[in-house]
């Protein structure tokens, strides 16, 4: 799961607008992608261009349901979007996909056998996507503003979140959450010592009481704006993807106004998510999106697109080629005994949906 430049996606639109010739006169010529908004270097999308011919119309969103509602609409005019693997699980039973022709994907030989061999539980055979990247959910924080108010906070811990009594030290200098229940409610009922991936009525009732009792001190529900917020000192804690809060760690350094910005993954253990690259079915340019997802796959390009997002990636011939700081870091890239404590969730069945449903909206708006 994830969340990543908005900027990236204007300059590549307008990279796109700039091409001398019109997109509908190229035919193959152009591929339309969607994806998560601050998740690409732009640098990728003209580099592909020049080495292809093939302009990219870039589109971005911040949350799974916004695509998921264009992709279930059809005619989205899309040739790659990039899910979570928890909601690719789904759209492929609704026949929202087009298997990749793998003849056409020859850097296939690169992919994380580790990696794909998890991203199966969602995409059977990895018929339908390729792994962009993966990572955790955890909890992202300002260093000095967390010591001032807790100095024995525990930072490493749910109990920052989840606790009442702690989070409520900090709701005067701002906490926000993503606004987003297939990522809030596994954390929450594994802190509760159940099933993360649990879709007992009752579990889930469970689930919505502790989120109803931190509620009044969280600031926003939102899924990428707390990179910013964290970056500029507006805010000093949130649940977010753990490349995000590592983007605001980084945006933060270079803007050398004393902000400092961690990350960490929750002792108790933390949701582990995987971003997919995929064809819709209808697909105006599905050669071109072939052509996309196989240059994303080139080592050099992933190790590119990792360490500018600083988000571990499916790719195992990349690693050579990732920054010291990025492979190195266990925020990114967890040890093994961290990994260990990871988890995943599969898709809802749509009477867990509506309840889940029902039960964010509760919880948003605090009624």
């Amino acid at each position: 799961m994830p969340l990543k430049g908005l900027l990236a996606g204007l300059s590549a639109v307008v990279l796109a607008a700039v091409s001398t010739q019109p997109a509908a006169a190229q035919g193959d010529k152009v591929v339309h992608v969607y994806n998560w908004s601050d998740y690409i270097d732009e640098e990728i999308l003209s580099d592909f261009t020049k080495e292809t011919g093939i302009e990219v119309v870039y589109d971005v969103f911040d949350s799974n349901e916004i695509l998921e509602t264009k992709l279930l609409a059809g005619g989205t005019g899309y040739d790659v979007v990039v899910p979570s693997a928890e909601f690719l699980a789904r759209q492929i039973q609704a026949g929202v996909f087009q298997k990749l022709d793998k003849s056409k994907l020859p850097n296939l030989v690169n992919v994380w056998p580790e990696i794909a061999e998890r991203v199966a539980v969602y995409d059977p055979d990895n018929a339908y996507s390729v792994n962009y990247m993966w990572g955790t959910t955890g909890v992202g924080y300002n260093v000095a503003k967390i010591q001032e108010r807790m100095p024995d906070a525990p930072v490493n811990s749910w109990d920052m979140v989840f606790k009442p009594e702690v989070i409520a030290k900090f709701a005067d200098c701002g906490v926000q959450l993503l606004d987003a229940p297939a990522e809030i409610f596994p954390a929450a009922l594994s802190y509760l010592g159940l099933n993360p991936d649990s879709r007992d009525p009752a579990d889930i009732d469970k689930a919505t009481e502790l989120l109803l009792s931190i509620r009044p001190y969280v600031q926003k529900f939102h899924s990428s704006e707390y990179i910013n917020a964290l970056a500029n000192g507006d805010i000093c804690l949130a649940v977010g993807y753990s490349g995000d809060v590592l983007q605001a760690r980084d945006r933060a350094e270079e803007a050398g106004q004393g902000v400092e910005v961690a990350y960490s993954i929750p002792k108790e253990g933390a949701m582990m998510w995987f971003d997919q690259m995929a064809i819709p079915a209808d697909a105006p340019h599905p050669d071109a999106a072939h052509a996309f997802i196989n240059y994303m796959l080139k080592p050099e390009v992933a190790a590119k697109a990792s360490n500018y997002v600083f988000y571990a990636n499916g790719n195992k011939a990349s690693q050579p080629l990732l920054d010291k700081e990025v492979l190195e870091d266990t925020a990114i890239y967890p040890d093994e005994e961290t990994v260990k404590k990871l988890f995943t969730k599969l898709p809802y069945d749509p009477k867990t949906q509506r309840l889940v449903t029902r039960a964010w909206t509760k919880v948003t708006t605090g009624q």
